[in-house]
């Protein structure tokens, strides 16, 4: 990268908020490329149940780190961070605009702040702390609550692995993750940044998400896991672990009904897009648009805000 200042856009928000009609929009007016900040839309086969662009979208102009990990693979933050950065990079250098989109905010964190150096793992600590996980359910995270209930609102309690590293960095650390993040290091640097967030209705954003979950069975969610179990990932599989593929593997396993699957989706979902917007809140850099982002009237003032960042 050059010494130069180049223009970033991220637009972020909850699930079902309609980021990637936006970013479509803006990246074809804008001469831009997407970079995907979705912790699902990195795994290959995973297209319905995470609502990835179409193929015809994605080949309309680039798109970045889509299909990035097959779905047994584990994808951090840190990594995540490094091969956005590679693309950002990129990007600029072409003379594009980067469009960073999606709901995983961590992983945005970790691209524009970087991660503080934490400590290596610990088998031994590991392997106590599973094994409490294994005679208590949800007794981790009860204990992550008492320790450190910053991260305990950010980790789902169904979330093992991000619990067990939480825990695991308070016993090495003598202090919480969420204070051990404040020592951050490697900053992205050379880029000037634009944030829009999309803040719809709470009641019109469940009624979005309750439509778009059973539009993904009624496309075929369902087969897609099967496929994917066939293929070997099944629900062991960490990216199996989200939001409609563990309800579409329950079906599968003749464990709830069609009806019921969807039902507990919408609900998971909807609480999903409430950490979503409790975390983007925190972002004081955030400019909010009060609305869907593939409503034509937030479109038209997203451009607006673009131009004026552009200086156009």
């Amino acid at each position: 990268m050059t010494n130069s200042i180049s223009p970033l856009l991220a637009l972020v928000g909850p699930t079902a908020s309609g980021k990637s009609a936006l970013a479509l929009r803006l990246a074809q007016r804008f001469n831009g490329e997407i970079v995907n900040c979705d912790s699902l839309q990195v795994y290959r086969g995973m297209d319905i149940g995470t609502s990835k662009p179409s193929l015809a979208e994605r080949e309309s102009l680039p798109h970045h780190l889509f299909d990035a990990r097959n779905p047994d693979q584990v994808f951090n933050a840190g990594e995540y961070a490094q091969i956005a950065r590679q693309a950002l990079a990129a990007i600029a250098g072409r003379g594009g605009l980067p469009v960073v989109v999606g709901g995983a905010g961590f992983y945005l964190k970790a691209l524009f702040d970087g991660l503080f150096p934490g400590p290596g793992r610990s088998m031994a600590t590991r392997a106590r702390l599973e094994r409490i996980a294994g005679l208590y359910p949800g007794g981790l995270h009860r204990i992550l609550a008492c320790w450190d209930a910053p991260s305990a609102e950010r980790i789902h309690p169904n979330d093992t692995n991000k619990i067990i590293r939480a825990l695991e960095v308070i016993v090495a650390e003598g202090q919480p993750l969420s204070s051990a993040h404040k020592r951050l290091r490697g900053k992205l640097e050379g880029f000037s940044s634009l944030k829009i967030g999309l803040n719809p209705n709470r009641a019109k954003l469940r009624e979005r998400i309750a439509s778009r979950t059973r539009r993904m069975f009624e496309d075929g969610l369902i087969e897609e896991v099967r496929q994917l179990r066939e293929a070997g990932y099944g629900p062991g599989a960490k990216a199996m672990e989200a939001v409609g593929y563990r309800q579409a593997h329950a079906v599968l396993n003749d464990q709830l009904s069609i009806e019921q699957a969807i039902a507990e989706t919408v609900t998971r979902s909807s609480q999903y897009a409430k950490r979503q917007m409790t975390w983007f809140r925190r972002d004081p850099e955030v400019v909010w648009l009060e609305g869907f982002g593939d409503d034509s009237s937030i479109q038209d003032l997203a451009e607006s805000r673009l131009e004026q960042f552009l200086g156009m």
